[in-house]
Formats: structure tokens, sequence, C-alpha cells
């Protein structure tokens, strides 16, 4: 079976072909636009997608080596995500799989992500615990049988993902600044500052990331960092607030593995 997969739930056009399990190409396209704005600006997210997606597919497909009219059905992201974005996705898959008369079907991405576990080797056996912590989301969900799960806990704010580039935005390191926090933190010292690791009640599962970010917009106020003559306290600061971070998205399911899995 040759399945075409489609995800514009925010800022990258992505698409995939799996046949028989195996994923044979995966193309994604980052938008570069929305650097220039500090975050992800919705309407120009949905018109990024609508002038990637033709040639993202057909990229995944070229490189897949299936013809158009040899897939067997098409899967499409319906949520959640930017609804103008989402969109772009639905519609085009929609159209084409109407045209070529095969089925489609609409996936929720944070499922996705769940049984994406399922297509490397080992795959997991029920039940288990899944962390998603994305851009958007930090969830920690416990997974039965297929398509049998339930949602114990998630952030009652902001995401991880989120936390990160908005401490990334204070320090003026761009969009998204995630990924330049974790590769400066490498060369930081995680004990630097004491930051908050907010666990919350033990008895939930439960997330909350604001009060590492506000810990951290403070004490930049504090200290009056400037990220051109104090370089090195930038990257330990980076660092404490990974760990931060990590230490809360850890723990959680250790606690909750111990209470359902024993």
């Amino acid at each position: 079976m040759k399945i075409l997969g489609i995800e514009t739930s925010c800022d990258e056009t992505s698409a995939s072909v799996i046949s028989d399990g195996v994923v044979k190409s995966n193309i994604i396209s980052s938008q570069l636009v929305h650097k220039n704005y500090g975050g992800i600006v919705p309407e120009l997210a949905s018109r990024a997608h609508q002038q990637l997606i033709i040639p993202v597919v057909d990229e995944a497909l070229n490189i897949a080596g299936i013809d158009k009219h040899h897939l067997d059905g098409i899967a499409v992201t319906y949520g959640p995500g930017l609804i103008g974005a989402l969109l772009v996705g639905l519609n085009f898959g929609k159209s084409l799989a109407y045209g070529l008369k095969i089925p489609y079907v609409g996936i929720n991405h944070m499922e996705a992500h769940m049984y994406a576990n399922f297509i490397d080797e080992p795959k997991p056996s029920y039940p288990f615990l899944c962390l998603i912590v994305s851009g958007g989301h930090t969830q920690l969900v416990r997974v039965d049988a297929p398509l049998n799960h339930t949602l114990l806990g998630e952030t009652l704010e902001d995401a991880a993902g989120e936390a990160y580039d908005k401490v990334g935005k204070m320090l003026g390191l761009g969009c998204p600044g995630g990924p330049v926090i974790d590769k400066l933190a490498q060369e930081g010292n995680p004990e630097f500052v004491k930051f908050p690791r907010s666990y919350l009640d033990e008895d939930n599962f439960e997330f909350s990331f604001s009060g590492i970010k506000t810990s951290v917009l403070y004490w930049l106020k504090k200290n009056q960092l400037q990220n051109d003559n104090q370089k090195s306290e930038i990257k330990n600061q980076k660092l404490s607030t990974v760990n931060s971070e990590l230490s809360i998205v850890n723990k959680k399911p250790e606690t909750e593995n111990r209470k359902l899995l024993a």
C-alpha cells in the first residue's frame, strides 16, 4: 500500500510517501519569511504553503519513484494548527484524492507524533507512555492499544518549544530561537542560574513553563546582559534555561511511569 502524507499545520510544508510501512521520501520546506517578524505570521504561512505545496508533493513522489496514479490513499493533517495553513493542505489533498479516485483521511498530527514511533524498530509494546514535546504542544499520553489512548496531562500555558522561542526572542536570537539556544547551551554551565522548576501538583501530570520564561526575563533585566560583550554569561543562562525545562519534561513521565505502569 502506497500512502501520500501531507502536513501544513504551521510554518513547514511537508510531504512524505510510505510504501508498505517503509518511508520512501520525506520532504520538508521551512518558511524563512517569519524571521523578519519575530514569530509565525499566519497569513504569510498560508500564502507560503500555497506556493510550496505542489513542488513539495511532486518532489516527494519523484524521490519515492512513485507515480501519483499508483497511490492507494492520501492522509493530511486536519489539526491542531493554524486554520489557514491547515486548509491549504486539506484542500489540496482532498482535491488530489478526488481526482485520483482514492481514499482520503484527515489526521490529528498529535496522534501522528505518537504513532510515528512504530515506523522504526524496535516498536513499542502496549501499554506505553508517550511524551509529545513540539513547538506548540507538551503532552503526556498513555497509549493502551491502537487508537486507544488517554491524555494524562498537558501544558497549562506555554509549551516547552514556545518557552524556548520566547526566551530566544528576549535575547535577540531571531525566530525560531529554540535551536540557537540548544546550540549555544552546549557550551554553558547548567548551574549558572537556578531557574525555577515548576512541577505543579505531584498528583496530576500538567506542565507549566511560563514561570521559567518570566524568571529569565527578570534575570536579564536585573543583570542587563548584552549579547555582544557578555557571551559566556548568555551561554550559561541558556543552558540553565534548558536544564530547568528538561528537568520538568523528564520528571513527569518518570512519576507517571511508576504510578501507572508498575
